[in-house]
C-alpha cells in the first residue's frame, strides 16, 4: 500500500476506509450527473476503478514517493503485504524526471548469473606474465564503460548475464537485480548512475514482481514513485556515514568507498550503522581507510557471491601470486590497499562453495571484532595483516592465501579442514596466538598445502601457540609437500578443559614447540611484528 497514494503513515485500516469512501464518493456522485445510466453499470465502472488504485497502493515504496534528499547509491525497496515473488520478464526502469532521459534499466528477462561452472576454467590457465595494471587516472564506472569491458588481456565477460561495474573493475559483477527478504523486493540499480541534485521517476513493468491476491500490477505512470537527490556529496570527507535507511551519507557501503579518494594520504573512516546491506563491495587502491560498524553482530554486509557466480576469466587463473588478476568472487573484496582497518563488523557470503566472505589484498591491515561467514575459503588473506578479537566460520579451507597473517584471540571455526596455505619462502604463513580452533562437523585436520595443478608449497607455515583445540583428528595435519620445508608447528595446545592435547599421533611432518629448546622460536612468533614482516600493528582506541 503505497505512500504516494495513500501518506506514508496510514494505517492498513485507514486506507482500506479511504477506498470505501472513494467507492460510495464516486457512485452517488456518477449518479447524479448520470440519472439515467444503469446502476450496474455505475457500480462496474467504480469496481474497476477502486481496483486500480489498489494495484497502484500494493506497495510501500522506499524511498517514498516525492521524497527529497536522497543519496544517489539507493537500492530501490517495495515492501508488500505478502511475499512478492520476481517474474522472468518485464523491465524496471529509472527516468530522469526533467527531461523523460532513460537512465538506467534491469531486464529480467536477463538471467542473473551462471549457475554451473564455466567450461574451460581450467587449473592448466596461465597467470599474469605482468603485474596487473591497477593504476587509473579516471575511474571507469557504468556511466563511462561498457560493463565487461576486459582488463589485463582477460577474455570479454560476455553479456549474456547481468552485469555492473563495482569499483572500477570493468570487466564487471554478475548481479542479482531484484532480491527479496520476506515481504519487501529489494532493486539494485546498475552503479554510479544517479546524480546528485537531480530528480527521477521509476517505472516497473507488470510481472517483474507479482503477489498472491494478484492487488500489484506494476507501476507506469510517471507520478506514483519519484525521488529528488540530495543537491551534494557530503561536506566532512574524514568521517563519513552509511545507513541502509537513508538517514546517513550513503546508503550502501560501496557508495560510501566510491566515494573515497584513490591513495589517501589521511585517514578516512566509513562509519556503518547497524542493519543488513545486501551487496557485493569491491575496491582498489584504496589506502587509511576504517570501515567501523556499530555492533559486530547487527552491522552485516552480505550477499550470495562465489567462483561460479563471478568466476575468473576462463584464460587467466587468479589468487595465488602477486600482481595476478583480481578475483570477484566474495562478498567483500579490498582489492591491492593498504592500511585497510574493518572493526565491528560482519562480513558474509550466503552462497557455497568457492565463496569468500572476505577476500584482502594488500599491506598493514587489520581486522578487529570482526565476524567473516563464508563456505570454501572463507577468509582470503595475501599481504601482512593482523586478526584480533574476531570470528572466521567456514566449511573447509576455510582460511586460504598467501599470507603473512597474525591471529589472536580469534575463533575459528570450520566444519573440515581449517586451512589452506600458499605463502612462499618470501613471507611467513599463518600465526595463530591464544586462539580457539573448534571443528564444527566431524573431527578434521588444522591445515594442508597438497598440490593444486602444476603449483606446490614447499614453504607452507602455519603455527599455532597457546591454542584450544577441539574436534581436531590425533594426526592433527594433513597433506603437504613433504618434499620441502613445510612448517606445521604447534605450542601448549590445550582441550576446551584446559588439559594438553594428546598429541602422541600427530602427522610426521608437523612439529611440536619445546618450551625450553624452542624458546626463542617462540617468542619470535608470538610477536606480530617477527611474523608481519616487520610491521606492528596499532589498534586506534575508540571511546
Amino acid at each position: 500500500m503505497s505512500r504516494s497514494s495513500f501518506g506514508a503513515k496510514a494505517t492498513f485500516f485507514e486506507r482500506v476506509n479511504l477506498r470505501t469512501n472513494f467507492y460510495r464518493a464516486f457512485v452517488a456522485g456518477w449518479a447524479i450527473m448520470h440519472p439515467h445510466m444503469n446502476l450496474q453499470r455505475i457500480l462496474s465502472a467504480a469496481a474497476l476503478l477502486v481496483l486500480l488504485v489498489s494495484s497502484a497502493a500494493a506497495q510501500t515504496l522506499f524511498p517514498a514517493n516525492n521524497a527529497k534528499g536522497v543519496n544517489p547509491d539507493v537500492q530501490l525497496k517495495l515492501t508488500f503485504s505478502q511475499t512478492p515473488v520476481i517474474g522472468k520478464s518485464g523491465k524496471v526502469r529509472i527516468y530522469d524526471a526533467a527531461t523523460d532521459r532513460l537512465v538506467d534499466q534491469l531486464d529480467l528477462s536477463i538471467p542473473p548469473g551462471p549457475t554451473e561452472r564455466a567450461t574451460g576454467a581450467a587449473l592448466t590457465a596461465p597467470y599474469l606474465a605482468f603485474p596487473y595494471p591497477y593504476e587509473r587516472r579516471v575511474i571507469p564506472n557504468n556511466a563511462n564503460t561498457k560493463p565487461g569491458t576486459p582488463s589485463a588481456g582477460a577474455d570479454p565477460t560476455p553479456d549474456t548475464f547481468q552485469l555492473t561495474i563495482i569499483g572500477g573493475f570493468t570487466d564487471g559483477f554478475h548481479f542479482y537485480p531484484i532480491i527479496v527478504n520476506g515481504n519487501t523486493a529489494t532493486i539494485q540499480l546498475h552503479h554510479n548512475l544517479l546524480e546528485y541534485g537531480k530528480s527521477y521517476y521509476v517505472s516497473v513493468d507488470p510481472g517483474v514482481l507479482t503477489v498472491a491476491d494478484g492487488g500489484f500490477r506494476g507501476i507506469t505512470d510517471k507520478q506514483s514513485w519519484r525521488f529528488a537527490t540530495r543537491k551534494s556529496p557530503p561536506r566532512n570527507t574524514d568521517r563519513i556515514t552509511v545507513s541502509a535507511d537513508g538517514q546517513g551519507d550513503f546508503n550502501t557501503v560501496q557508495g560510501a568507498v566510491d566515494f573515497v579518494p584513490d591513495h589517501s594520504k589521511k585517514r578516512i573512516t566509513i562509519v556503518v550503522r547497524n542493519g543488513v546491506y545486501q551487496e557485493i563491495v569491491y575496491f582498489r587502491n584504496k589506502d587509511n581507510l576504517t570501515f567501523l560498524g556499530e555492533d559486530r553482530e547487527k552491522t552485516v554486509v552480505r550477499y550470495a557471491n562465489n567462483e561460479v557466480f563471478n568466476p575468473h576469466p576462463v584464460n587467466i587463473r587468479t589468487n595465488e601470486r602477486p600482481g595476478t588478476f583480481p578475483s570477484r568472487r566474495a562478498a567483500f573484496m579490498a582489492d591491492n590497499s593498504n592500511d585497510i582497518h574493518l572493526e565491528n563488523l560482519t562480513l558474509q557470503t550466503t552462497a557455497f562453495g568457492q565463496a569468500e566472505g572476505l577476500l584482502i589484498t594488500g599491506r598493514r591491515n587489520i581486522l578487529s571484532n570482526v565476524l567473516v561467514i563464508g563456505s570454501g575459503d572463507a577468509l582470503q588473506v595475501n599481504g601482512p595483516t593482523y586478526i584480533v578479537d574476531s570470528i572466521i566460520d567456514g566449511a573447509g579451507d576455510t582460511i586460504l592465501g598467501r599470507g603473512p597473517a597474525f591471529f589472536e584471540r580469534c575463533t575459528l571455526r570450520s566444519r573440515s579442514v581449517f586451512m589452506w596455505i600458499r605463502n612462499t619462502s618470501d613471507n611467513h604463513g599463518n600465526v595463530f596466538k591464544n586462539c580457539t580452533f573448534t571443528g564444527t562437523a566431524e573431527p578434521t585436520t588444522l591445515a594442508r598445502s597438497p598440490k593444486n595443478g602444476a603449483s606446490t608449497y614447499p614453504y607452507a607455515e602455519a603455527v599455532l601457540l597457546n591454542c584450544t583445540l577441539s574436534g581436531i583428528r590425533p594426526e592433527g595435519w594433513s597433506a603437504a609437500d613433504e618434499g620441502g620445508k613445510v612448517r606445521f608447528w604447534e605450542y601448549n595446545s590445550r582441550n576446551p578443559d584446559g588439559s594438553p592435547v594428546d598429541v602422541s599421533k600427530r602427522a610426521p611432518l608437523s612439529r611440536q614447540l619445546d618450551q625450553k629448546n624452542d624458546a626463542k622460536l617462540i617468542s619470535d612468533y608470538s610477536s606480530p611484528a617477527f611474523v608481519l614482516d616487520g610491521w606492528q600493528p596499532q589498534l586506534a582506541r575508540r571511546r
